[in-house]
């Protein structure tokens, strides 16, 4: 059985256990270690105590720098005596300098798998930071095996442009994780929900604030026939006063978090439309990603919204599928919307269902192929075989 050390950047984010979800489904032991944003260490994901490296603040960049630097001198010690993993995963950038480290303590030429599946603002910027934080990746990416990421707008407009990686690619959408295998008829067992009011779903990670901002101001303007739903865990360090907002707004509600693959079939029941826009990093990274809500909205027969001129604008473009809106804002919105009608709905809702189940969900021989790709990386040859310890 392949044995993955899967370090990560927190060992709460649900993305995580997803990815924990999907590795022992395709018969991979996983042994995890990472920082958490909790105050107290997380005793359990997915069956996995983690290996506690510490705590860490989201968006508090020195921070998390001072918990790296920490962590990398005593990561020897706090892995301890367990046995040497066949591969390690490293997902985002400050878990790939632990990466190394980790290898060195176990004293054996591991190989290493960068899991990139959003760009960092900084390492976009002209001047010199971001310069110097681009050739750190260089640096620490210089020998690893493979590259994994979610969007093949990540690779077009920072990997290859950039010159990143020399490493094989993997491109491993965000899809929602489908434990068995599903026909077309079985993905509507419960009642559609009833209109009007039409109701937006924003689920996930919450953390853009011209979105929530946007949103509210949209349903103010056709006063509640359109509701907002969120559920989810949001970015309070983005958001002045979130919960404050949504309480003073009359058509938004904030329904908490929810646990992924388990609920998804029940929020997204609940809505009609799901949105599928980020401006969190508007022209960078926002625009380039494929989202989980793209995908987790669409397997439920939500109908998305997103930006024309994104990457998940073309991709809903290229499937026929969803609202694609010209301009993020108020009017923009109710100009695709505000006339919605139940049949009209009905037909944009049979265009998502009408696509194959396969483009929005990973089922286990997806799961197992991975495994496998991964299994084929502990006995590679040639220039991106596991080398010499650094």
């Amino acid at each position: 059985m392949l044995h993955v050390l899967y370090l990560v950047h927190d060992v709460s984010d649900p993305a995580v256990r997803r990815r924990i979800i999907m590795l022992k489904a395709g018969g991979a032991q996983v042994t995890l270690a990472g920082f958490r944003r909790t105050a107290s260490p997380v005793t359990d994901v997915e069956g996995l105590r983690p290996i506690d490296l510490g705590a860490t603040r989201d968006g508090r960049f020195a921070q998390r720098l001072a918990a790296v630097t920490k962590a990398a001198v005593l990561i020897a010690s706090k892995l301890g005596s367990m046995p040497r993993p066949d591969l390690i995963i490293a997902r985002n950038l400050e878990m790939l300098a632990l990466a190394r480290r980790a290898r060195s303590a176990f004293q054996a030429a591991v190989p290493i798998v960068y899991e990139c599946l959003d760009i960092h603002r900084l390492l976009l910027r002209d001047d010199f930071l971001g310069k110097a934080m681009r050739g750190a990746e260089r640096y620490l990416a210089r020998d690893i095996n493979l590259l994994v990421t979610s969007s093949p707008a990540f690779i077009a407009n920072y990997f290859k442009p950039f010159g990143q990686i020399a490493a094989p690619v993997e491109l491993l959408e965000n899809k929602y994780f489908e434990p068995a295998a599903v026909a077309l008829d079985d993905r509507i067992v419960a009642d559609d929900p009833v209109a009007p009011p039409w109701r937006i779903g924003w689920f996930g990670a919450l953390r853009c604030r011209r979105s929530l901002e946007l949103l509210a101001e949209f349903s103010r303007q056709l006063d509640g026939r359109f509701e907002i739903i969120l559920r989810g865990r949001p970015a309070l360090s983005e958001f002045p006063d979130f919960h404050g907002f949504v309480e003073a707004e009359p058509w938004l509600s904030f329904g908490g978090p929810y646990r992924n693959p388990e609920d998804m079939a029940t929020v997204y029941r609940e809505v009609h439309f799901s949105w599928a826009i980020d401006f969190f990093e508007q022209g960078l990274n926002s625009e380039w990603l494929l989202p989980n809500r793209l995908y987790e909205g669409c397997r439920f027969g939500a109908v998305p919204i997103s930006m024309g001129n994104t990457e998940t604008g073309r991709f809903l473009d290229r499937q026929g599928i969803g609202v694609l809106l010209p301009q993020a804002t108020p009017e923009a919105l109710e100009a695709a919307l505000g006339d919605m009608v139940e049949h009209r709905f009905g037909k944009l809702r049979a265009r998502v269902l009408a696509r194959n189940p396969r483009t929005w969900s990973h089922d286990r021989s997806d799961c197992r192929a991975l495994v496998e790709k991964l299994r084929g990386l502990t006995v590679a040859q040639g220039p991106y075989a596991a080398r010499a310890l650094a």
